[in-house]
Order: C-alpha cells, then structure tokens, then sequence
C-alpha cells in the first residue's frame, strides 16, 4: 500500500476519473457560459458576437440592480433565520428534550424532503384571499382583526417576507440536524466543569459551545449562504418574482432573460455575476472564520 501511495504517477492514475467528471460536469458549464457573455441571441435567432456590450448593459440596467438587492436582502435575512432557528432547535434537542428527541427532529425535518412545489402551495393556500380566506385571513378574522386582512402574496410589502418565511420554515430542520451532530461531539466533561465554574444558560452557549462547534456553524453558514444566493425554484413556486418586480432575485432575473427572451448572452453574464458573487462571500466568510481560529 505504501509503495501505490508513494507512487505518483499511480495517484494521478487513480485520481484522474474523478477529476475529468468534475472538469466536465462544473468547469466545462462555467467556461461555456463565459463564452456566451461575448454574444447575443439564442439557438433559435442564431449569435451574434457582441464583445463586452452585455458586460455594460448590466451595469447600466436599474433592474438587474433592483434583483441584486432583492436577492442580498433575502440572503441575509433567510440565512440568519435559518442557522439561528437551526441552533436554537438543536440546543433544545441536546440540553432539553434530549432522548425524547427523536420525534420532534423527524417532524422539523420533515419540510427538508418536501417538493419545494408542494410547500409553495400550502403558503399560498395558507395566505389566499379569494376565492376564499386562506388560514391566517380566517384567524384574523375570528378575532375581529378585518383590517389586517389582506392579499398577502399580492402586495410587494408582504409577499417577500412571506417568501423569507417559507424559506426559513422549510430549511431551518436541515440546519438543526447539522447543528445537533456538532453538539454531539461537545464533549460531556467539558460541560460539567462550566458548570461547577457557574456557567450556565446563554453565558454556556455563549463562551463554551459556540467556540466548540464553529468549524459545523460556518460550515451551516456557508450552506445557508450558497443556497440562498441561488434561490430559484421557491421563488418560482410561489411568486413567480412578482408582484411586480417584488421577489425577483437574480436567478430568476437571469432565468427571464435567458429562457424567457431567448437572451442567452445577457442570461450568461447575469449567471456569471452570480457565481462571483457567490465565490467572493464564501471566500469572505472562509476568511473571516480563519482570522478568528489564528
């Protein structure tokens, strides 16, 4: 074994299957869609090489900034709520319900394994008007609250919270699982010497657990952040991007130009922004997490 491992060209042999996959599947799509920012036009229409006119369109198009900001204010919001919601669940997991556990992670895992296109629907019907008051309108109104009732998936003000929440709701299981193994591995004696020191409830969680289970927290973060930098289907499901331009991330915006319009060129550098965007926030958050451990 020790002569294969110190065998390089027997290394390179074995890596090297594994290695083409990833260069076709991730590299090759990247590379290809680089490639189209320099054109317009679609399969159909045909290309027309246009140089860096895409690249200048889109920092002159008020709309692609109206998405990006849209789509930083959803990542920050959703994010937070996720993890937070997440380490929350799996404190109450470890230090409370303990064993008795196992039930209550089953049903807050469960939206995780839902089609994104069934709990789109269950918020719409949750939060319908017409032709008849969805859950929340039927409750408000019980309680003579009639004024709060409202179109809530049809105003701009109320439909991208609504889209946060759902986001929020469906993942923050997934979260609390990750979370919980790291609290798993805390271990035990630590614990008990905090708290004969006196350490106990959020000064505990504080100053003993979180440092513990960082590397699983940034790895929760980093999870969190490239998933909802790429938001696509949930927005699709339930909003749509509207009303208006309300919810209309830039996944979606990059989706409408390059699918709707056949614009496959501006599609492209939209994407390509993304995936930059994407790199430099995870690179930050790596970074910062280093600097911490240094």
């Amino acid at each position: 074994m020790k002569e294969v491992l110190g065998d390089r060209k027997a290394i390179l042999l074995f890596m090297l299957p594994a290695l083409l996959i990833y260069i076709v599947i991730l590299l090759v799509p990247i590379v290809w869609s680089s490639v189209y920012t320099f054109y317009e036009g679609s399969l159909i229409k045909g290309f027309s090489f246009v140089g860096i006119q895409n690249y200048i369109q889109l920092f002159n198009d008020s709309n692609f900034f109206s998405s990006l900001w849209i789509t930083l204010k959803f990542t920050l919001i959703v994010t937070t709520g996720q993890v937070f919601l997440g380490l929350m669940l799996s404190l109450l997991y470890v230090f409370y319900i303990k064993r008795a556990s196992f039930l209550i992670r089953t049903l807050v895992f469960f939206p995780v394994v839902l089609p994104t296109v069934a709990i789109a629907q269950l918020f719409a019907k949750l939060f319908e008007i017409a032709p008849n008051y969805g859950l929340v309108n039927s409750v408000l109104t019980a309680f003579h609250l009639e004024t709060w009732v409202q179109a809530w998936l049809g105003q701009p003000e109320t439909a991208f919270w609504i889209l946060c929440i759902m986001e929020i709701w469906k993942a923050m299981g997934f979260y609390a699982v990750i979370l919980y193994a790291g609290l798993m591995d805390v271990p035990e004696d630590v614990l008990e010497a905090a708290k004969i020191d006196g350490a106990k409830g959020w000064k505990m969680t504080q100053f003993i657990i979180l440092p513990l289970i960082k590397p699983i927290l940034i790895s929760a973060i980093i999870f969190s952040l490239s998933g909802t930098l790429k938001v696509f289907e949930q927005v699709v499901a339930l909003t749509g991007g509207g009303p208006g331009k309300s919810t209309t991330t830039l996944s979606v915006y990059m989706y409408q130009h390059a699918f709707t319009n056949g614009n496959y060129g501006y599609g492209s550098t939209v994407a390509l922004f993304l995936l930059f965007m994407t790199l430099v926030v995870t690179l930050i958050v790596y970074k910062v997490s280093w600097k911490d451990q240094t």
